[in-house]
């Protein structure tokens, strides 16, 4: 029974949101009694006019006008007018102005019109009147299938589509949008659905793969089809388009930098808003209890004693919360290396006073959509501008509705959700996607703020560390979110997932200087890099993302330790942890991810600014602190860096600086690589004269020198003396498939320096593909105290591997015997090591990460490979007859809140259900769960019989509709009828002689979850 006000709220400003849509700001359709309306459509007819004006043409047909303006060289605007008198809805909220029209021509060839610029022609047919637009060359760009149509409700316009043709855009659509749209229906328009299939923060905008967008100037909801033909309508009776033309290489890349010419370009953000950040209510909190905003400084202070990355807290996120004390508030979240943030409940009134008391952060609530678009892309520009009227800082806002335009003024986020594997699904799609629309800040709360788990949050935030922003929302489930609430491993994963990222701010930074420029965010769909792969806009890459053109991110969606689907698109990739490499285009299976460990790999040629250390806030960061380049050579490639002060708006003044590496080595094979790092070009206020670089090449073999303009650098023999030494460098052979460290003392940033490394390697090794890869087989499990065996595959490259000594790193506590060394593992050929190893008496149950390494010699070079997996560690089976709510739960997904041991399913606790009831009947023993739910225990083979009696609680009052199952060792034993909460209570009876693992799963049958609290009463196992 999932009630808060928060949702409450959210149904009441969904009915806001549905009246708005008729009579609100920008809506232009007006309510009529259902008889009164005129369904039927109204194509337009024959062309009776043509005017030119300059840029601008009128053309008539009959009662209707059309009127055609030329913007830029490749942007047009189309209206028609069915009635002959046009209206611009949006004013000048949306659009910015595009400086002085193009030089335009046209002429009448007999059956059309064509009216054109440098860079495209429209054509405007006659009988009946119908467009299309080419290129300046006559390529084609886009065709009507028929004339612009309209009846009392809407106007559409319909549109031939080409037989390969794909479609993206149309902002946020969760678990959808970085693949494409062809075939699809997608709404455009406030729905407040914030889980899968619904469309926040949506934009009327698409784009097309045959090169060419389409941005409807409308606050009206809109409705694409790309479906042959393809129709595309808002729901108002006027027409406005406009029509950008893509040209170069990168057409879909163009056409965003064209729409978001037109409407805005993406702000750049403060560091410390690509920092995570935290929200919670701190005063007059219900479910927290008593608290006050001071209390806030307490949980900055969990973040510093866990050495956690954060950048920005909320104090007043919670309906009704308020604030007190906000200057002092402001102050101590300085002293921790944070700003202060504030939900706009109730309004902007008070910005000036707050931001003056150090407030940096808008968060601005839903009821900003309330009263339509307008009212929330207002909300949106003023909160941004108010931050900046009143200090120094730059505007920083949150919006979970808005609109074409906001993408200038704040971040996007996908609103409320509960935290569980599905919310991880059907994100990972929606905010690359939305960056086809210019929406270059999209996220979504780490693990929801509802329901979650320790897993679910370490998976949840382990891939956000690739989007540019995220947040952490606080008080709403039963535990805190901030990363450190979970303990051990969670706490150390999820501080290295922080420091990651904090890590990757550089990277992150500039890419964000990018989008200023070129309206392409972060968070990238496949499709977006690689065009031309046919496999890039389908379902292969629905699930990973690019972060820039140098990350590819395939999120673990699944409670599981490996990763199938994994597909890689053309070229070189690294495994980011092991140094392995790949060609593609490749589809990777089986890929070993235990819980620390996200998929993520980094393309040949990637050359990556970092900054060094390990470093909390960026405000630890020193002027004259190191930078870093993480470097994988293939080929030339470049990268410039972005840097100004960080937090100020001087950079808009040209108080900024850019620094471009560029990289020179072997496309593949042995070399030399290059590295040319230039001077810093431009000035900002605490700008370094001078600093050291650190560089780590990726190389896989050692080189004979490295010298820095021409001098020799000093050779290390040992990660020890390198890390004393000012400066030198030093090969390690075991990390990441062997890669070159290089220190500097400080350089003058004023001028560039050259690095040679000689006579070594593009990324991959001088012969590429000799070194061994390893794999593990999966579901290996130990038991706690007990001696066991743990598999590893060894897989010779193109070369044999000789001396082959496998080792394992094991948790500390943990014995390892050493396994035998293999003389010779013939190249392309695998043999299996054993290791004997011994998890300490104490160990938990569930998973535990282990390396795997083999040191080995393979085309003459001293070579490592690595490792990482999961193995997992079993609780001692039953030696007796066992209630399922006394076992050790392997396993624990639920639709709802945790599963209740004992109890009916309750609300975000673990003990809040009620005594399980089942026809009148109570049980003392079981389980209650919400579909879907899933609960695996471990029975070692010593149990014969599960018995339980399984239903609907009575809770529910006649609703709920699922159906349970059994599972032993991934084989099906029974499957329940499907029972509603007027079905009688099932008896269950299974036979599970032999099981080793039984999962007791319960799944939604209705599509509804709406009340689906199931119980496993009695749920019992007979046991030897």
């Amino acid at each position: 029974m999932q009630s808060s006000m928060r949702m409450r709220a959210a149904v009441a400003g969904a009915l806001l949101g549905f009246l708005a849509a008729f009579a609100g700001p920008g809506g232009s359709a007006t309510a009529v009694p259902a008889d009164n309306v005129d369904t039927a459509d109204t194509t337009v007819g024959d062309l009776t006019g043509f005017a030119a004006d300059g840029p601008v043409y009128r053309l008539t047909a009959g009662q209707s006008q059309a009127r055609v303006s030329f913007v830029t060289a490749d942007t047009f605007r189309i209206e028609l007018a069915p009635d002959g008198a046009f209206t611009d809805p949006t004013g000048s909220d949306i659009t910015l102005p595009q400086g002085p029209p193009p030089a335009t021509r046209w002429r009448d060839l007999g059956d059309r019109y064509e009216l054109s610029s440098a860079q495209v022609t429209l054509r405007a047919y006659k009988s009946p009147l119908r467009f299309a637009a080419v290129r300046a060359d006559g390529t084609p760009l886009w065709s009507e299938a028929r004339g612009l149509s309209w009846n009392a409700d809407r106007t559409t316009q319909t549109l031939a589509r080409g037989a390969t043709e794909q479609f993206y855009g149309a902002g946020m659509q969760n678990g959808r949008g970085n693949t494409s749209h062809r075939d699809k229906t997608v709404e455009v328009g406030v729905d407040y659905n914030w889980n899968d299939g619904g469309h926040p923060n949506s934009v009327p905008f698409y784009l097309s793969s045959a090169g060419y967008g389409v941005y409807r100037n409308t606050y009206a909801p809109n409705t694409y089809a790309f479906t042959e033909p393809v129709t595309t309508s808002a729901k108002e009776r006027r027409f406005d388009a406009y029509y950008f033309a893509g040209t170069g290489g990168d057409a879909a890349k163009d056409v965003i930098g064209q729409y978001t010419r037109l409407t805005g370009k993406p702000f750049l953000p403060p560091v410390y808003g690509l920092e995570i950040g935290d929200a919670d209510c701190y005063l007059h909190n219900a479910n927290r209890g008593e608290r006050r905003t001071l209390d806030a400084l307490k949980v900055a202070d969990g973040y510093v004693a866990n050495d956690m990355p954060n950048g920005w807290m909320l104090v007043n996120d919670g309906y009704g919360c308020g604030y007190e004390n906000l200057a002092e508030a402001s102050a101590g979240l300085g002293e921790r290396g944070m700003k202060l943030g504030l939900w706009t409940e109730d309004g902007i009134d008070k910005l000036e006073e707050q931001v003056k008391a150090g407030q940096r952060v808008a968060k601005l609530d839903v009821a900003w959509v309330g009263e339509g678009y307008k009212f929330a892309l207002d909300g949106c520009k003023d909160a941004h501008a108010g931050i900046e009227a009143h200090s120094d800082a730059r505007g920083f806002t949150w919006a979970p509705e808005s609109w074409s335009g906001a993408q200038r003024c704040g971040v996007q986020w996908s609103g409320d959700q509960s935290g569980t594997w599905e919310y991880i699904r059907w994100q990972i799609p929606t905010y690359a996607g939305a960056s086809m629309s210019g929406l270059a800040y999209t996220t979504g709360d780490v693990d929801g703020i509802f329901g979650g788990s320790a897993k679910t949050y370490t998976r949840d935030l382990q891939w956000k560390t690739f989007l540019p922003v995220t947040m952490t929302m606080d008080g709403w489930a039963a535990n805190d979110k901030q990363p450190f609430r979970y303990g051990e491993p969670y706490t150390s994963i999820n501080r290295a997932s922080l420091k990651l990222h904090e890590a990757l701010l550089p990277y992150i930074y500039s890419h964000a200087h990018q989008a200023t420029k070129t309206g392409v965010g972060l968070a990238r769909p496949l499709a977006l890099e690689y065009p031309d792969d046919p496999k890039a806009s389908t379902e292969a890459a629905k699930y990973e993302f690019l972060s820039g053109e140098d990350f590819l991110v395939a999120p673990v969606y699944q409670d599981a330790v490996e990763r199938d689907g994994i597909y890689l698109p053309k070229g070189t990739w690294i495994d980011y942890w092991s140094g392995r490499t790949y060609q593609g285009p490749v589809t990777v299976d089986d890929y070993s991810a235990p819980l620390d460990t996200l998929p993520l790999f980094v393309r040949a040629g990637a050359t990556v600014p970092m900054w060094p250390g390990d470093i909390r806030s960026y405000t630890d960061r020193a002027p004259d602190a190191p930078l870093a380049w993480d470097i994988y050579p293939k080929g030339s490639s470049s990268f410039e860096l972005y840097e100004d002060d960080g937090v100020t708006r001087e950079h808009r003044t040209g108080k900024y600086a850019t620094q471009r590496a560029e990289v020179s080595a072997p496309n593949g094979g042995p070399g030399d690589v290059t590295v040319r790092i230039g001077a810093s070009k431009g000035t900002y206020t605490g700008k370094p004269a001078a600093r050291p670089y650190a560089f780590t090449v990726h190389t896989g073999d050692a080189p004979g020198t490295v010298r820095l303009d021409g001098r020799k650098l000093p050779a290390h023999t040992s990660r020890a003396a390198f890390d004393a030494a000012a400066q030198g460098w030093w090969y390690d052979r075991d990390e990441r498939g062997g890669v070159v460290r290089v220190k500097t003392a400080a350089l003058s940033t004023g001028r560039g320096f050259e690095l040679k490394l000689t006579d070594t390697s593009a990324v991959g090794g001088a012969v590429p593909g000799a070194s061994a890869a390893l794999a593990v087989p999966s579901a290996q499990e130990l038991g706690a105290g007990a001696p066991g065996t743990v598999a590893v595959d060894v897989t010779a490259g193109t070369r044999d591997a000789t001396d082959v000594r496998v080792s394992l790193a094991a948790p500390a506590g943990w014995q390892v015997t050493p396994a035998a060394p293999l003389d010779r593992v013939p190249a392309g050929t695998t043999r299996r090591v054993e290791v004997t190893v011994t998890p300490a008496p104490d160990a938990e149950p569930g998973e535990a990460t282990l390396t795997a390494t083999a040191r080995h010699r393979a085309a003459g070079t001293d070579r490592t490979a690595t490792q990482r997996f999961a193995v997992g560690v079993m609780p001692p089976p039953p030696t007796g007859d066992a209630w399922a709510s006394d076992l050790v739960w392997l396993r624990s997904t639920n639709g709802w809140g945790p599963p209740e041991r004992d109890r009916s399913n309750g609300e975000s606790g673990a003990a809040d259900g009620r005594t399980l009831t089942l026809a009148g009947t109570t049980y003392e023993k079981g389980i209650g769960a919400h579909a879907d739910s899933d609960i695996e225990v471990y029975l070692g083979g010593r149990c014969t019989t599960f018995t339980a009696d399984v239903g609907i609680d009575d809770e529910i009052n006649g609703y709920g509709d699922v159906a349970f199952s059994v599972e032993a060792d991934g084989k099906v034993l029974w499957t329940s009828p499907r029972l509603t909460g007027a079905s009688a209570t099932l008896p269950v009876n299974v036979d599970v002689t032999g099981a080793r693992h039984v999962r007791l799963r319960i799944t939604d049958t209705n599509g509804s979850k709406s009340g689906d609290h199931a119980d496993w009463a009695a749920a019992r196992f007979g046991c030897a």
